[in-house]
């Protein structure tokens, strides 16, 4: 762990960090940043830019037209239902390696070409839940096509400096100057607990609503036809909604989660949110958040009312 806070509303009751980091130092999200993307698409719904997230995403991204993806809609990319192959599982030569490399090494390339390789269908969109990071880095590609704006510069304009962030995030881009839409945005743990205190209050910052609050129930809540996405279904314990993991149980509770021990929790009932940052050695392994689950859990118990 590299750092830790927990807080209430706008009430810091917890923050510690180790390791030589400081409240200075930004932290990288790792998948984090998918809720993010998540939650700019919902602002660009409401700014009539995105028109349905039923569109296929070949409506907006030209260079994905023909493709399986082209011909998916924006909703089962934001569920992770595409029904597309696509293999993360870490070991280097997976999907998710070759993607990587493909953004981040060699001479600049056209995203959308390099997303097109992966183009083959296994199952009908919007029936079965598989974890993908290339979806959010087509979501990003739909996001910078439907607005005209850099993600970074619209998360900056719609969500960053209206919640009064303390201080610069950054956002890996590829060689092509597009941002690595599905990782790779880092900020300050206070700045984290900013955001996750606008996802408690459904979108409201202040009395201002800047994501639409009817998207946030939305990203957070299973449809009655999406069983596949419940909790316990879609994996052995979370959920999944809009980019972002929903937590068993009765009341609406969802998690921001990053490989190698990124977590933000948020209780939007009690307003209260945890920021768990992390340098794990191992991208993901069984029980990895044990112990953050369980301290939340006691921090829920405790102070959750």
């Amino acid at each position: 762990m590299t750092g830790l806070l927990i807080a209430k509303d706008d009430t810091i009751l917890y923050e510690h960090y180790q390791y030589a980091r400081t409240d200075h130092h930004r932290f990288v999200s790792m998948s984090m940043a998918k809720t993010v993307v998540a939650m700019l698409v919902g602002i660009a719904v409401s700014e009539g830019r995105i028109k349905s997230i039923d569109d296929l995403v070949s409506t907006y991204v030209g260079g994905l037209a023909g493709t399986e993806y082209g011909n998916t809609s924006i909703r089962a990319l934001l569920n992770m239902s595409s029904g597309v192959e696509f293999s993360e599982v870490y070991d280097g030569n997976d999907d998710i390696a070759r993607l990587g490399r493909a953004l981040f090494a060699g001479p600049p390339k056209d995203p959308a070409a390099i997303v097109a390789q992966f183009n083959t269908r296994t199952a009908p969109p919007g029936t079965k839940f598989h974890y993908a990071s290339v979806e959010t880095e087509i979501l990003g590609l739909v996001l910078r096509a439907a607005t005209g704006t850099p993600v970074a510069d619209y998360l900056r304009d719609r969500i960053w400096d209206p919640i009064g962030t303390e201080a610069d995030a950054s956002w890996v881009i590829d060689g092509s100057g597009q941002e690595i839409a599905y990782c790779c945005f880092n900020a300050t743990l206070r700045d984290y607990a900013r955001l996750a205190r606008l996802l408690a209050h459904d979108g409201a910052w202040e009395g201002r609503q800047l994501i639409p609050r009817q998207w946030l129930l939305d990203a957070t809540t299973v449809r009655p036809e999406d069983g596949h996405l419940a909790p316990r279904v879609a994996t052995r314990y979370f959920g999944y909604g809009y980019q972002v993991w929903l937590l068993p149980g009765e009341q609406r509770r969802f998690a921001l989660i990053g490989i190698r021990g990124q977590l933000i929790l948020v209780d939007p009932a009690s307003k209260l949110v945890m920021v768990h940052t992390a340098v794990r050695q191992k991208p993901n392994e069984p029980g990895a958040f044990r112990e953050p689950l369980a301290l939340w859990s006691a921090v829920l118990q405790q102070l959750g009312q």
